[in-house]
């Protein structure tokens, strides 16, 4: 069975009598986890008995390929029903799980893996049987990343505004277990309070690398070659990679594109802001607003040129890195408008 995203969480919290494998898969390695672990508690009631969970990855099954099969007919001390982790897993165990599957046996088989294809064989053997399923765990980004938000926020009898909430997700990784452990760090920290400010998620998510770069990506974008100049100071100070701010402004031009193309489609600048997912930051919007009134497509387009241009020189020509950064940097700014001193 191939299983929906609406029902992936319904599945592993309480998996169907006739299910016998799930496999979960999927770049979000934090969520595949997540999701492993609560249909084993599900399923054996905890993680650690010895006796009903045996965890392993496709190296044990090298010499002993038919490990799954024996694991999974084995009856587990003092009854309960066993579950079997394959963790790590890659189409090379497909043929093992199949075989497995031939034996009656009651425990429950829980295969982890990574990102696959659509005619990936552990999918094809998963999604095309009836007392097997198949959970994708993509990134979470857009509405899934705010319900995560707003649901560890509630569970712990916190509120966040709207703005806050859509700062968290803006500075939250695309990783369910990171996104996870750094909004639970957040609830301690705002301990005895009931509602969550935005000092108090800056003081704990807010990333100083983050903001460095930020300023970096506005002051360049905005023409302000003095910022700019503390900014690219400050982000080296960092330890921030050339690369990474490259990559930054190149996403920071996507946005500036999509929003300038909707104004040349009559938006307002408004109207085209409201339009971009991930909305802009509340505290931003005064500066992204600037930027797009300012920018045109064809100056857009040599924007994008110079980006391109100085990632390959960065892994091309030997030049320091950081120079060619700021080269790119400082063209943007000009390109915005900035008024080079003589």
């Amino acid at each position: 069975m191939k299983i929906s995203a609406g029902q992936a969480d319904g599945i592993v919290s309480a998996p169907p009598a006739q299910l016998r494998a799930l496999l979960i898969y999927g770049p979000d390695s934090g969520l595949v986890r997540e999701r492993a672990e609560a249909v084993t508690k599900a399923v054996a009631g905890n993680l650690s008995d010895p006796f009903l969970v045996a965890e392993f990855t496709p190296a044990a099954l090298k010499d002993n390929p038919s490990r799954i099969a024996d694991e999974a007919a084995a009856l587990a001390l003092g009854g309960g029903r066993r579950v079997v982790r394959l963790r790590e897993a890659t189409d090379s165990v497909a043929k093992p799980v199949e075989d497995a599957l031939l034996l009656d046996f009651d425990a429950m088989i829980v295969v982890e893996a990574g990102e696959l294809a659509t005619r990936s064989k552990l999918r094809v053997l998963f999604e095309g049987r009836d007392d097997t399923a198949a959970v994708a765990c993509y990134l979470d980004e857009g509405r899934t990343l705010d319900e995560l938000i707003q649901q560890t926020l509630e569970a712990a009898g916190l509120r966040a505004t709207r703005e806050v909430v859509n700062w968290i997700a803006a500075n939250l990784g695309a990783d369910r277990q990171v996104s996870r452990m750094e909004l639970e760090k957040l609830v301690l920290y705002a301990a005895g309070k009931t509602k969550v400010a935005l000092e108090d998620a800056q003081a704990i998510i807010g990333d100083s690398s983050a903001v460095a770069l930020d300023d970096v990506i506005f002051a360049a974008m905005g023409g302000q070659l003095t910022s700019l100049t503390v900014a690219l100071a400050r982000a080296r100070f960092e330890g921030i990679a050339a690369i990474s701010i490259l990559r930054a402004a190149a996403r920071h031009l996507t946005r500036i594109e999509e929003a300038v193309t909707a104004m040349s489609a009559g938006a307002s600048a408004d109207q085209a802001m409201k339009g971009l997912r991930p909305p802009i930051f509340f505290k931003e919007q005064d500066r992204f607003r600037s930027q797009i009134q300012r920018w045109r497509p064809q100056t857009l387009m040599r924007a994008r040129d110079e980006l391109i241009r100085a990632e390959l020189d960065c892994k091309s020509t030997g030049l320091p890195d950081d120079a060619v950064c700021e080269r790119a940097m400082m063209r943007l700014a000009v390109m915005a408008g900035a008024r080079v001193p003589r």
